[in-house]
C-alpha cells in the first residue's frame, strides 16, 4: 500500500486504518450525500473522534504532533472516495495551519483544540463578488473601533460555507494605503458574532456535497485579539501559506487521475464491442498508454516536490508548475476516460461521470492556472 519513498511502517498503518475508516463511515454514503448537497456534521465529529482532523498541530493543543507527510495521506484517501470531501482537507492543511503559524498562544488554546474535535469546522473567506485572484483589490473593510474592528463586506466561493463557525477573514483594515496590500489584515471570527450571516449554499456544476456559500459582515463587531499575526500583514501571510494550498490541490488531481485511469483500465478490459474487449482496439491501447505516462510522470514530480515541501525548501515555483499542470493533465484524462466508458460514462451511477463534472474546478481554485503561469513566468526572471 506504500505510494512513497517517504512513507514507513506508520504512514502504511495509518493510511490502511484510514482507508477502513472511509470505507465504513464515508463510501456507503457518498452518493446520498451528494444528493442531499451536503456532508452531514456527524461525519467531521467521527473524524475528530478518530485523530483524522488536524493531527500535524502540537500534542499541548490536543493535536498529534505529525507532519504534514500524514495530511497528505488523508488527502488522497478522501479525494478517492470524492472530491466533495475536500473541505477536510482545507481544514486540516490550509486554515489550520494560518492559526499555528501566525496565532499567539490564547488564540491557539481557544480554536484549536475544538478544530481537532470538529466542533470548529473551518473555512478561509478571501474571493469577493468582484475580487478572485487579484487579492490586493479586496474591498472587506475592518475598521478599528477601541476594542473591536468594525467588518463590512461580502465573500463569496467560500468552501466549509455552510458548516463554518470559524472563518480566517482577508480584511481591509488600512482601506487608504496607496500600496494596497499593505492594507489587509486576517481576523478569525466565529460563527455567533454578531453582524456575520450566511448566504445560500451555491448550486455548483461538481462537487455537490461540499458546501460553498456566500458570507455578510454588516457591522460585525469583532473583537481585537481576534486579530491573525500583525496588523496590515495579511497579505504576506496568504502569500506565504498559498504554498501548501496549492499543493494540496495538485495531491488531489493527482489523486483523481490515478483513480480515474484505474476506473477505465478495468472498463475497458471487461466491456465487450464488435466480439472483443474495448481494451483490445490499438486506439484504445494508445489512449491508456499516453494516460499512464502522464500519470506517473505526475506522480514522480509530485513525490520529489512534498518531500522538499516537508524538509522546508521554497517550492512555489515548482508548486505552480505542479498546480497549473497535474490539474490540467486531471481534467483532460476526464474527458477521455468518459469518452472510453462510451454512454455508460455519461451516467451518474458511474464515477467516472461524477469525475468529469468535479475536476474541471481544480484549475481555477486556489488561484487560476492562468495565476500559475503568470508566477512560473515572473520567477523565471520574465
Amino acid at each position: 500500500m506504500t505510494r512513497y519513498k517517504f512513507e514507513t511502517t506508520e504512514h502504511e498503518l495509518f493510511r490502511k486504518t484510514f482507508r477502513k475508516f472511509l470505507a465504513e463511515e464515508a463510501e456507503p454514503h457518498y452518493a446520498q450525500w451528494e444528493k442531499d448537497h451536503l456532508i452531514p456534521l456527524s461525519f467531521w465529529r467521527k473524524l475528530g473522534d478518530m485523530g483524522y482532523l488536524c493531527p500535524q498541530v502540537e500534542e499541548q493543543y490536543g493535536g498529534l504532533g505529525l507532519d504534514f507527510s500524514f495530511g497528505v495521506i488523508i488527502q488522497e484517501e478522501l479525494e478517492r472516495i470524492g472530491s466533495s470531501l475536500i473541505g477536510v482537507g482545507l481544514h486540516n492543511d490550509i486554515v489550520i495551519p494560518y492559526i499555528e503559524a501566525y496565532g499567539t498562544h490564547e488564540q491557539k488554546s481557544r480554536w484549536l483544540p475544538k478544530c481537532i474535535t470538529g466542533e470548529y469546522i473551518t473555512a478561509i473567506a478571501m474571493t469577493e463578488p468582484g475580487t478572485g485572484s487579484d487579492l490586493a483589490n479586496i474591498q472587506t473593510t475592518a475598521i478599528r473601533d477601541g476594542d473591536h474592528y468594525i467588518v463590512n463586506g461580502q465573500k463569496t466561493f467560500i468552501t466549509n460555507g455552510i458548516h463554518t463557525n470559524l472563518v480566517v477573514v482577508a480584511v481591509k483594515t488600512d482601506p487608504s494605503t496607496e500600496k494596497k496590500h499593505r492594507g489587509i489584515s486576517l481576523l478569525v471570527i466565529e460563527g455567533d458574532t454578531p453582524g456575520f450571516t450566511k448566504g445560500r449554499q451555491l448550486e455548483k456544476v461538481g462537487m455537490h456535497a461540499q458546501d460553498t456559500a456566500e458570507l455578510y459582515f454588516e457591522d460585525c463587531r469583532v473583537p481585537v485579539q481576534n486579530l491573525l499575526g500583525e496588523e496590515g500583514k495579511g497579505f504576506v501571510y496568504m502569500m506565504e501559506k498559498l504554498q501548501q494550498e496549492r499543493l494540496a490541490v495538485a495531491i488531489a488531481a493527482q489523486t483523481a487521475a490515478e483513480d480515474m485511469l484505474t476506473l477505465t483500465l478495468d472498463y475497458v478490459k471487461s466491456r465487450q464491442a464488435f466480439g472483443k474487449a474495448i481494451g483490445d482496439f490499438q486506439n484504445t491501447q494508445f489512449k491508456i498508454a499516453e494516460m499512464a505516462t502522464k500519470v506517473e510522470l505526475g506522480k514522480s514530480f509530485l513525490e520529489a516536490l512534498i518531500e522538499e515541501h516537508i524538509a522546508g525548501k521554497d517550492v512555489v515555483t515548482k508548486v505552480s508548475m505542479a498546480k497549473y499542470w497535474i490539474t490540467e493533465n486531471a481534467r483532460e484524462l476526464a474527458a477521455q476516460c468518459m469518452q472510453l466508458h462510451g454512454g455508460y460514462g455519461y451516467m451518474e451511477e458511474y464515477k467516472i461521470a461524477r469525475r468529469y463534472r468535479d475536476i474541471p474546478v481544480m484549475s481555477i481554485y486556489a488561484g487560476t492556472n492562468e495565476v500559475m503561469k503568470m508566477i512560473i513566468a515572473k520567477n523565471l526572471g520574465l
